[in-house]
C-alpha cells in the first residue's frame, strides 16, 4: 500500500514536470521568458519547452494592431481658449522585449507623450486653425509618436483627432457665425436671383420694343411704297385719260374746303389757287360768250339752226363726270397695286 502511494506521488511529479516544461503560445501572442529573473528568450507561437522552476513567463504580449483611445484633454490655444482634445491611437508592438523590459507602462507613456505633442502644438495655433488643421496635426504627432516609441519596441501606425470640444460660449458664437454666413449667402442668392430676372426682363422688353420698332417701320415703308404707287397710277391715269385742265383746276378747288374740314383753327392757301380760279373763270366766260354767239346767230339766220350751247351747270356736271371716271380708274388701279404689295 505504502509502495502504491510512492508510485501514484512519483507520477504526479512526472506529470507536473512534464506539465511545467511545455508551454503552447497561440498565434500573434509573444511571452518573454526569464531565468533566474534573467531575460532568456521570447517564445513564439506553438509548442514550446522551458525548464521547470528555473524558467517562468515574465510577460505576455499582443502582436497585433491595437487601437487605444485617450480621455479627452484640456489643451489652451494661442488666442488663451481651453478645448477638450480626445484622440484615437492606433499601434504595433514590433519588439516585445523592448516593450516589457525599455518602459514600466508603454501605454501610460504614449498617451503622456500625445498630450505633450499636442499642447506644444495647439499651443502655437489659433482656435480657428486648430478646427480646420487636423490633418497637418495627426502628421505631426504621429511623427513624434513614432520617433519616440521606436526605442520602446512599438511602431505608431496611425494617429486620428477624434473630437475638439471647445468651450460653450464659444460654440454658441460659432453658431451665430454660421447662422449669420447662411443668411448672408441666401440674401446674396436671392439678391443675384432678382438681378438675373430683371436682366432678363429688360432684355426681353428691349428685344420686344425692336421687334416692334422693325415692324412698325416696315408697315411705314411699305405704307409709304404703296401710296406712291397709287399716286403714280392716278397720275398715269389722268395723263392717259388726258383730263382736261379745267377739270382739274376744278377738282382743285372742291378740295380746298376739306383743307378746313379736320379742326384746324389755321391754315395756309397755296399759290396754284389763283391760276385754278383764273382758269375757272375763263371756262364760265368761254361759256357765255358761246351762248351770246349762238343767240345772236339764231336771231339773224332762222334757215340756219345751230345746236344748242349748254349751260355753265351742265358743263361743270359733265367735267365733274369726266373727273369722277378718272379719279375712280385711278383709284382701281391704286387698289390693284394694293393687292400686289399685299
Amino acid at each position: 500500500m505504502e509502495l502504491l502511494l510512492i508510485v501514484l506521488v512519483m507520477v504526479a511529479l512526472v506529470v507536473g514536470a512534464v506539465a511545467s516544461t511545455v508551454r503552447i503560445v497561440p498565434q500573434a501572442r509573444r511571452y518573454n521568458i526569464e531565468r533566474f529573473g534573467r531575460y532568456r528568450i521570447t517564445l513564439q507561437p506553438g509548442l514550446n519547452f522551458v525548464i521547470p522552476l528555473v524558467d517562468r513567463v515574465n510577460t505576455k504580449l499582443d502582436v497585433r494592431e491595437t487601437v487605444y483611445s485617450s480621455n479627452p484633454r484640456p489643451v489652451i490655444t494661442e488666442d488663451n481658449l481651453v478645448v477638450n482634445i480626445d484622440t484615437v491611437l492606433y499601434y504595433q508592438i514590433t519588439d516585445p522585449r523592448s516593450a516589457a523590459y525599455e518602459v514600466a507602462n508603454y501605454l501610460q507613456a504614449i498617451d503622456q507623450l500625445t498630450v505633450t505633442t499636442l499642447r506644444n502644438l495647439i499651443g502655437s495655433m489659433d482656435l480657428e486653425s486648430t478646427l480646420t488643421s487636423r490633418e497637418t496635426i495627426n502628421a505631426r504627432l504621429r511623427e513624434v509618436l513614432d520617433d519616440a516609441t521606436g526605442k520602446w519596441g512599438i511602431r505608431v501606425n496611425r494617429v486620428e483627432i477624434k473630437a475638439i470640444d471647445p468651450p460653450a460660449s464659444i460654440k454658441e458664437a460659432m453658431e451665430k457665425q454660421m447662422r449669420a454666413e447662411r443668411d448672408k449667402r441666401a440674401a446674396i442668392l436671392h439678391a443675384e436671383g432678382k438681378r438675373a430676372s430683371l436682366i432678363l426682363e429688360a432684355e426681353g422688353t428691349r428685344q420686344k420694343s425692336i421687334l416692334e420698332a422693325e415692324g412698325n417701320q416696315q408697315a411705314r415703308i411699305l405704307e409709304a411704297e404703296g401710296e406712291a404707287t397709287a399716286l403714280e397710277r392716278v397720275f398715269q391715269a389722268v395723263h392717259a385719260n388726258d383730263a382736261d385742265a379745267k377739270v382739274l383746276a376744278y377738282k382743285y378747288l372742291e378740295m380746298l374746303p376739306s383743307l378746313a374740314s379736320h379742326g384746324n383753327s389755321f391754315w395756309v392757301i397755296p399759290g396754284e389757287l389763283t391760276e385754278a380760279m383764273r382758269t375757272v373763270t375763263g371756262a364760265f366766260a368761254d361759256n357765255a360768250s358761246s351762248m351770246r354767239s349762238a343767240k345772236v346767230s339764231d336771231n339773224g339766220d332762222d334757215a340756219r339752226r345751230t345746236p344748242p350751247v349748254p349751260s355753265p351747270r351742265d358743263a361743270i356736271e359733265q367735267a365733274e363726270h369726266e373727273a369722277a371716271k378718272a379719279v375712280e380708274a385711278a383709284h382701281e388701279e391704286s387698289a390693284r397695286a394694293d393687292r400686289i404689295i399685299g
